[in-house]
């Protein structure tokens, strides 16, 4: 009886082995080995953060562990919506400048149509590289160059000033009616040459015969770019959207930032500066991961309510 449960055990670890070897095979092995740096990264410092969520739930003091706080249960979530708070100024900025964003969101991919149709050359690569230049640059050194030119004594206002459009100087990072466009204009103009890269190699993919049958049918470029080029990154346009539309809560934190000014606080304060300045401006660290906590559930709904969407509309979806 010993010898036959023995001989199971070993055929069912054999095959267990087997299985094992299918499914791993070396190259799957490498790839799983390359990719494990990555994913443990992701799990320490964004999945790991995730126990930073329980100080919304007690009335978090510096210098005891978290078992000695005081449990506070919904009190911080309860006193985003008491009155006086900023957060629903924060939220209704955060879903402006997200609604903007989404309407500017065609520019990237018409630029990279647009720059594919540039005859190849070194005149396009300059262009291209121009246009993705901006995303680099730093947010700070965006606001200085900002500021040269639309502060009073900015050259902007100088020159409006010299041919009479204006009588005196005006400081258009301190009015309050331009700050949406503007932010979302400087937004646009930071990442729309990055963020066509990637529509570029959607294009690059397409099947040079489907330009030459158009053409042998008379297509001119316009019907080639409309029937062909759009209608190809139109599936890559939707999944980037899918991404933009979840991530309508994070509106950049550096650019608000570095353009907040107490003449505009009211239109540049989104929720991640709101929780900046209440978590680390003030110390309210329990108040700050509650507002963060929020922002996060509201964009992870979001996420899975437009890929739901998008599959019942598209066929395809992101997750």
């Amino acid at each position: 009886m010993k010898q036959i449960d023995s001989s199971h055990k070993a055929s069912v670890y054999r095959r267990l082995q087997i299985s094992f070897a299918r499914r791993f095979n070396g190259c799957d092995l490498t790839l799983t080995l390359m990719v494990l740096p990555f994913v443990i990264f992701i799990i320490m410092f964004y999945y790991a953060q995730l126990f930073g969520w329980t100080y919304a739930f007690v009335n978090y003091l510096p210098g005891r562990s978290l078992f000695q706080q005081e449990f506070v249960g919904f009190k911080y979530f309860l006193k985003l919506f008491a009155p006086g708070s900023r957060f629903p100024i924060a939220f209704k900025n955060t879903l402006i400048y997200g609604f903007l964003g989404i309407l500017a969101s065609p520019i990237p991919a018409l630029m990279a149509v647009f720059l594919a149709e540039l005859p190849k050359g070194r005149f396009a690569r300059i262009i291209q590289t121009v246009t993705s230049f901006p995303n680099f640059i730093s947010w700070v050194l965006v606001f200085s160059v900002c500021f040269m030119f639309f502060s009073i004594e900015g050259k902007f206002s100088q020159v409006l000033v010299s041919i009479g459009l204006w009588k005196s100087g005006y400081n258009l990072l301190a009015d309050e009616s331009v700050t949406y466009i503007l932010q979302t204009l400087l937004g646009v103009w930071k990442s729309a040459g990055w963020t066509a890269i990637i529509y570029l190699s959607t294009i690059a993919g397409i099947d040079p015969e489907l330009y030459d049958a158009a053409a042998i049918d008379g297509a001119g470029r316009w019907h080639k770019m409309y029937h062909i080029t759009i209608k190809s990154i139109l599936p890559t346009y939707f999944v980037m959207l899918v991404l933009q539309i979840s991530g309508l809560m994070n509106a950049g934190f550096e650019q608000f930032f570095v353009f907040h000014n107490s003449l505009v606080a009211d239109k540049v304060e989104v929720l991640a500066t709101f929780a900046y300045r209440i978590g680390i401006g003030n110390g309210e660290i329990s108040y700050g991961t509650a507002i963060g906590m929020t922002q996060s559930i509201i964009s992870i709904v979001l996420l899975f309510s437009i890929n739901k969407l998008a599959k019942k509309v598209t066929g395809s979806s992101v997750i």
